[in-house]
């Protein structure tokens, strides 16, 4: 089953880098589809399974819409076990 991301969030921000990104998501966003805690989208990032892109003097992270359906059908091909999809650092 292909994840189509825009009939769940329409109205994405659009991000532009260099004309070379596209929609990114806020953790809040992130968090909302996936239906866990925001704290959750972050240790997953510094675990490396979502990669995230750092904006702002803050720190605050961005994911790549992509990025958010490759980890959907990671886990769907796994039964929905976050910890069995691979690490995006090897």
């Amino acid at each position: 089953m292909l994840f189509n991301i825009a009939k769940v969030h329409p109205t994405l921000p659009n991000m532009v880098v260099d004309n070379k990104i596209g929609p990114m998501l806020a953790v809040r966003e992130v968090a909302n589809l996936l239906h866990v805690h925001s704290n959750t989208v972050r240790r997953w990032s510094d675990r490396g399974l979502i990669r995230a892109y750092r904006i702002t003097h803050r720190g605050d992270r961005r994911f790549k819409v992509e990025d958010i359906g490759q980890l959907l059908a990671d886990m769907n091909a796994n039964r929905g076990n976050p910890q069995a999809v691979v690490n995006i650092n090897g």
